[in-house]
């Protein structure tokens, strides 16, 4: 098993997740923070810090395209280890359905 962030954290960004991960696996895009499935060893410490209820474990229905699409990313983007603020317009999106068609980027963050 393995935790797995979803499109839920696209355009909200919330870095809550990042401080409380043991092994740093999370990485940072543009709008959105993703996990390396690989290197998650499946703690959960990480899916009740999330506002925006984005991370989820992959053994719930219909994972498998999260796990490779948090792969994809994990891969490209830089790793972030450091409470950020959320973007400014996470209160408004938290919740908003068809994020990924509308919003998500595949450029990095900067990581840190």
């Amino acid at each position: 098993m393995t935790y797995v962030v979803t499109d839920n954290c696209i355009a909200c960004k919330y870095t809550d997740c990042v401080e409380v991960c043991p092994v740093d696996c999370f990485y940072e895009g543009e709008n959105m923070l993703v996990i390396h499935p690989d290197e998650c060893i499946d703690c959960g410490v990480c899916e009740p810090e999330c506002p925006a209820d984005a991370i989820r474990p992959d053994t719930e229905p219909d994972m498998e395209k999260w796990v490779e699409f948090n792969r994809k990313y994990s891969e490209a983007w830089p790793v972030i280890i450091t409470k950020k603020d959320p973007l400014p317009e996470a209160e408004e999106r938290d919740g908003e359905a068809g994020k990924l068609d509308k919003y998500f980027s595949e450029n990095p963050g900067e990581g840190g």
